[in-house]
């Protein structure tokens, strides 16, 4: 097994840190170019095109291979923790003894980086049989491939519910904004998924990029873990497609007690926000939204008068 040169389980100080984590990602790989035939009302032309980069990338438990995800590589090792918070096996870093890729090279002889093993700490029980995946999750469904129907719902460490935080709706309004000024990779690409964990206050925490939804959420939920952060009690995690049951689920099980979207929810995704005592906002642009959990927690602007 080796380590890449440009990631690390070890963390700068807070005030250093990169929010988005580019220096935490192996940047060659992020994006690839092709040769595409553009065409359009005036003429065509062939030029190259950036693309996000989807590869595989297996997750080990001890050894044991637990699922393989199609993913944008970079922040590998927060994916890896934040599946494992998502999932249910583990709660906090110190859950985790080493995470180190193994070996694996591509045709050139070079190492993919595409496989990472994860030691857990001793006494921290192994995933659950039900965890086990049918060995090939899609960028775009992070639940596909469960062994079960029954481990789809998973009970969180760090309920949500209780949360006291509150958010005006003049801060929610300016996220979408913010979290897009942060994707670097879709300014060049225009297709892949961002997710950001923000305070209540508008405060940016992280921002992560991934050709998967489920993967984005990830990976921002395993830098909070790594960072010590969890539970994220007074969080807002921001995303930048649609809601579904899988990205609520996972939102709850770090904690977070506020999930807010540009695009609609999914009718599971309200039952289990309602459920879990979270605040979930859909169809957030501009100054509109709608609130579809536990209102309270969105505080109305005052309504100008003439």
């Amino acid at each position: 097994m080796s380590h890449p040169p440009t990631q690390s389980r070890r963390r700068p100080a807070a005030k250093d840190r990169d929010p988005t984590g580019k220096g935490d990602q192996l940047m060659g790989r992020v994006t690839t170019r092709r040769p595409i035939l553009r065409l359009t009302p005036t003429g065509q032309r062939e030029r190259p095109d950036t693309l996000a980069v989807e590869e595989p990338f297996e997750i080990r438990v001890n050894g044991t291979p637990l699922t393989v995800t199609m993913r944008t590589p970079g922040d590998d090792i927060d994916l890896a923790h934040g599946f494992l918070l998502t999932e249910g096996v583990i709660g906090s870093r110190e859950d985790v003894q080493t995470a180190r890729y193994c070996a694996g090279s591509d045709v050139d002889g070079m190492n993919t980086y595409n496989v990472l093993d994860v030691q857990l700490a001793p006494g921290v029980p192994g995933p659950d049989p039900s965890v086990t995946r049918n060995f090939y999750t899609t960028s775009s469904c992070g639940v596909c491939g469960k062994a079960a129907l029954e481990a789809v719902r998973l009970a969180t460490r760090f309920p949500p519910a209780d949360d006291r935080a509150t958010i005006t709706a003049a801060t929610l309004a300016t996220l979408p904004d913010r979290l897009r000024d942060r994707q670097k990779v879709f300014d060049s690409t225009g297709g892949i998924h961002a997710a950001g964990l923000f305070t209540t206050d508008g405060e940016l925490l992280a921002v992560r990029e991934d050709v998967g939804r489920h993967n984005a959420v990830d990976k921002v939920l395993g830098w909070a873990l790594l960072d010590r952060s969890l539970p994220l009690a007074g969080c807002v995690l921001m995303v930048s497609g649609r809601s579904s049951f899988e990205l609520a689920q996972k939102a709850a099980m770090a904690g977070v007690p506020i999930l807010a979207a540009v695009s609609a929810p999914s009718s599971l995704a309200v039952d289990v926000a309602a459920e879990q005592g979270m605040t979930l906002i859909g169809f957030l642009r501009g100054e509109s939204m709608n609130v579809y959990t536990n209102t309270h927690r969105v505080l109305p602007s005052p309504v100008l008068t003439h």
